[in-house]
């Protein structure tokens, strides 16, 4: 059974491959904006900052999965998710 003996060793090749596959979120800052803070009322610089989450496979970013933004007060340190439509609208300079 020349057949039998192919199919084994096939079979011994699929069980040894791996694949690294994963997440891999990257933080970029898009800017900065002067606004009174939801949290604290204090008129202070706002940290606009955009968080991109992407598949990767043996650790090159294949698919985007996610994209989220922050903005976070320079005075008090709270950081709270805004939308890209608010993103888009602020004067980030």
């Amino acid at each position: 059974m020349a057949g039998s003996g192919d199919f084994s060793r096939l079979s011994g090749y699929w069980r040894a491959m791996f694949f690294i596959f994963g997440l891999r979120t990257k933080v970029d800052r898009s800017g900065v904006v002067q606004q009174v803070c939801r949290h604290c009322g204090n008129q202070a610089a706002q940290v606009i900052t955009r968080r991109s989450t992407k598949f990767t496979l043996f650790f090159i970013p294949l698919i985007p999965i996610r994209t989220r933004y922050a903005q976070q007060c320079t005075f008090c340190g709270a950081e709270y998710e805004i939308s890209k439509s608010d993103v888009e609208r602020l004067p980030v300079g």
